[in-house]
């Protein structure tokens, strides 16, 4: 059900300042934020668009970010970061680049940070919009194997690949749990937000024996998946796991420290911790938002390489 709001909301007008529910349990002197610092668009000239074929769920269209192309030296190896969008976000074009959470991993502080560049990988779902209003042609089951074969190619056809590290927003955040429990020895990180998924016991055991790395974020007051319904009953277990992080914050902020509200018709901003992972988990005052993490996501990337 939360996926379906999900996806429904994404094509509603925005409206800022309507009042949240949960707005009168914020701290006395605590402000709402409605939207992040950063500005979409600015790394898209970065990226180029691709197609790769595919007869089982359609050709899937992909942007791809080159470190090398963009003038980083191509004898050294960088990551594959790969970023999956929540539901909808195919439907805004280009913009998924920046809804996905991906864009600012192109520029170029993200880039160093991360130990001198990472290749960017970007896939897009073959999402529609029905008459009726639902929407199909989201990640699912069907997705896993050309998904995987996307990555594949890019690895193939790209030399210089060290590691691979995926994130995945919502909708995207369950599928990735997917792709790690169907293939837990090819990948090196996983960076799931806000997902509809819960490990059970057997599959945190084989995490464990497998020592993958998992930054887990997801807000406690989630409007669209409840935390807990989804993640309480196994949090003990995921928080004492050797190799994981959970960023699991009392509220979801933007950047500039404010509570992150946002309503497309149904309000959804403590849903969007999207946001605070595309702003590397540093406040724009230079803060780290989780002291385990004090440069960021970028840094526990290069802590992984």
């Amino acid at each position: 059900m939360a996926e379906n709001k999900d996806s429904m909301i994404q094509e509603e007008k925005k409206e800022d300042n309507v009042k949240a529910p949960w707005q009168d349990e914020m701290a006395p002197g605590d402000f709402i934020s409605n939207s992040p610092s950063y500005t979409p668009g600015k790394y898209f000239s970065l990226y180029e668009k691709y197609v790769f074929p595919c007869d089982t769920v359609g050709d899937i269209t992909y942007y791809l970010y080159d470190p090398v192309k963009n003038g980083k030296d191509a004898s050294k190896q960088y990551p594959l970061l790969v970023f999956f969008h929540g539901a909808g976000n195919s439907l805004v074009g280009e913009l998924c680049i920046n809804y996905c959470g991906g864009e600012l991993y192109a520029s170029e502080a993200y880039q160093e940070s991360m130990g001198g560049g990472a290749y960017i990988l970007i896939p897009v779902a073959n999402e529609k919009r029905m008459p009726e209003g639902n929407m199909e042609g989201g990640w699912c089951d069907d997705y896993i194997t050309p998904c995987m074969n996307l990555i594949g190619k890019i690895k193939s056809e790209i030399k210089n690949i060290s590691k691979t590290i995926i994130f995945g927003n919502s909708r995207g955040g369950s599928f990735i749990w997917e792709l790690l429990m169907k293939s837990p020895d090819e990948y090196d990180g996983f960076v799931p937000m806000g997902a509809s998924y819960a490990p059970n016991k057997d599959e945190i055991d084989l995490l464990k024996s497998k020592k993958v790395k998992l930054l887990l974020t997801h807000g406690r007051r989630d409007e669209l998946v409840p935390f807990d319904e989804f993640l309480s009953c196994v949090e003990e277990e995921l928080q004492k796991m050797e190799n994981c992080i959970c960023y699991f914050p009392e509220w979801v902020r933007n950047s500039d420290g404010g509570v992150a509200s946002i309503n497309f018709g149904v309000e959804m901003g403590q849903h969007c911790i999207v946001n605070a992972v595309h702003s590397n988990l540093i406040f724009d005052d230079g803060r780290a938002y989780d002291e385990r993490l004090p440069e960021g996501v970028t840094g526990w990337i290069r802590s992984i390489l």
